[in-house]
């Protein structure tokens, strides 16, 4: 049977500077959705990369007195070094920089000239650099740019334009007729309230005062600007060419879900598809703006000093504590905080104390009681009941959850079986248990039910906690369970014998 397939994207991080912690969230979001998606059954393609073309890689690249190329070549790889650090899954990791992205953009731009949707112009406003965004004086803030709040600069520029406004009424009319195109919904409302109800201004897509760019082909001085090269990554690198496209794009587009950052929202869900319109091609299914993850409810500077990174995260508390506390902590429409406080508290709480506490408590009883040897003789009482009906209907509650993206609530709805465990075992008590000769089979079923509910709520945790779910399975000397083997309670079979229980997370003591 063919799986159904399920392409995701994460936007392309530019390569100006080292990613901090919420610039790693939305890499870790994504792997995490990819990852439960392979688990039930899906043929997935999750592609990530750098955006590395733009007036500000000239200026960075000067600073260091290196060629842009270089420059950008050393934060691609450092990059991709986080990513890898962070256990992500991706299948492909992509560059701007690629000749053959480079040459499909400018097919792409001379297609779009051709049929009338891009025409020269000047433009004349303000810009600031580090957005690499043009303003209007009243879209300008008391002279401060209104996405970054830095100082703009008046342009003046030969440019050439593309016809927003051309396709305002045609997006529009598609957003309101497709509820999952934009999530969450206030992103949706602002889109059309804040940006497109005003007016599309057409989107200058070219530029002439700078070299670090894709050329335009029949312009000599032009580069593409970063809209039409950055946004169509999504597109060129699985195969997309307006002369004939490959097998692989026919397959995988359109992408079924596209993450990124809310403060980027407005490039994905209005410039974007206008582009996608322009060239005759469907619409990504679902684009996720999800929110920022903050310094301690502040925004991460490095002009304030409150920056953390993922790799020093990492070496620090190891690599599922950090995604753990990234998924979970991270609303899905709010923004979240971090601190290395919090994330020690939030750690120590459940996984050490909820999560690692229950699996240390179990495999120790089952090797002092049983030799480690399980069985299930269905001694059941009441308290049974209730514990096999949560961790029953886990897996169907957890998808639900994922569909709608809400990956923190579906993390949570884990955390709280292992919580009803834990409870189990205090309203069990396997330790009275074990001293009544007559109620040993009473205790071989309650060591035998926390089995198999750690069984299956750690194998709904591996796309969250690879690491961690491959050492819980391994204590219960148990495989990795299909998806379909987390909907059956029972599975373990009499006679397993245990592994030495291990500790799956020391608390954090601050020295």
């Amino acid at each position: 049977m063919t799986k159904p397939k399920f392409y995701l994207t994460t936007a392309i991080a530019y390569t100006s500077t080292k990613p901090h912690i919420g610039n790693t969230y939305e890499i870790v979001l994504a792997d995490a959705i990819a990852r439960f998606k392979r688990f039930e059954g899906y043929d997935v393609y999750f592609q990530t990369g750098t955006d590395e073309h733009g007036e500000k890689i000239e200026l960075k690249a000067k600073e260091a007195a290196i060629e842009p190329q270089q420059y950008v070549d050393n934060v691609a790889a450092e990059l991709k070094s986080i990513w890898d650090v962070m256990n992500t899954s991706y299948d492909s990791f992509v560059r701007t920089t690629d000749k053959k992205h480079e040459a499909i953009v400018q097919k792409i731009f001379k297609k779009l000239y051709d049929q009338g949707d891009i025409y020269k112009s000047e433009y004349v406003g303000l810009y600031c650099t580090p957005c690499e965004s043009f303003w209007t004086e009243t879209q300008a803030v008391n002279g401060l740019c209104p996405d970054c709040g830095r100082p703009v600069s008046p342009k003046k520029e030969e440019s050439y334009f593309f016809k927003l406004s051309k396709y305002q009424d045609r997006l529009e009319k598609y957003i309101n007729e497709h509820p999952d195109f934009i999530y969450p919904e206030s992103r949706k409302n602002e889109m059309i309230n804040n940006f497109i109800k005003p007016g599309l201004q057409d989107l200058c897509v070219s530029r002439s005062s700078f070299k670090w760019g894709i050329p335009v082909t029949f312009d000599e001085g032009h580069v593409i600007y970063v809209w039409i090269d950055a946004l169509t990554n999504y597109i060129t690198f699985i195969g997309y060419d307006p002369d004939g496209s490959s097998e692989q794009f026919n397959k995988l587009w359109p992408a079924d879900l596209q993450v990124i950052g809310k403060d980027i929202i407005r490039f994905h869900t209005i410039y974007w598809p206008i582009i996608l319109m322009a060239l005759d091609l469907p619409l990504p299914k679902t684009v996720y703006g999800h929110p920022w993850l903050l310094f301690d409810n502040d925004k991460m500077s490095k002009s304030k000093g409150n920056v953390l990174y993922a790799d020093d995260l990492v070496k620090e508390f190891g690599v599922d504590r950090v995604r753990y506390y990234l998924l979970h902590e991270i609303p899905y429409a709010n923004d979240g905080s971090i601190t290395r406080e919090l994330l020690i508290e939030k750690t120590n709480n459940d996984l050490s104390n909820i999560l690692g506490n229950l699996v240390t408590r179990t495999v120790s009883m089952a090797n002092k009681y049983f030799d480690g040897v399980v069985s299930n003789p269905k001694v059941t009482e009441e308290a049974d009941d209730a514990l096999i009906q949560s961790v029953s209907s886990l897996s169907d509650e957890v998808v639900q959850k994922m569909n709608e993206i809400k990956v923190a609530e579906a993390i949570d709805l884990i955390i709280n079986v292992l919580k009803k465990c834990n409870k189990y075992i205090d309203d069990t008590t396997p330790w009275a248990l074990a001293k009544d000769e007559s109620k040993q089979d009473r205790l071989k079923t309650v060591i035998y039910n926390l089995i198999e509910c750690i069984r299956i709520c750690a194998s709904l945790l591996a796309p969250f906690m690879p690491e961690t779910s491959e050492k819980i399975l391994n204590n219960i000397n148990a495989e990795h369970t299909s998806f379909e083997d987390t909907k059956t309670f029972g599975l373990t079979a009499d006679g397993t014998k245990l592994n030495n229980a291990e500790i799956i997370f020391e608390r954090i003591v601050e020295k």
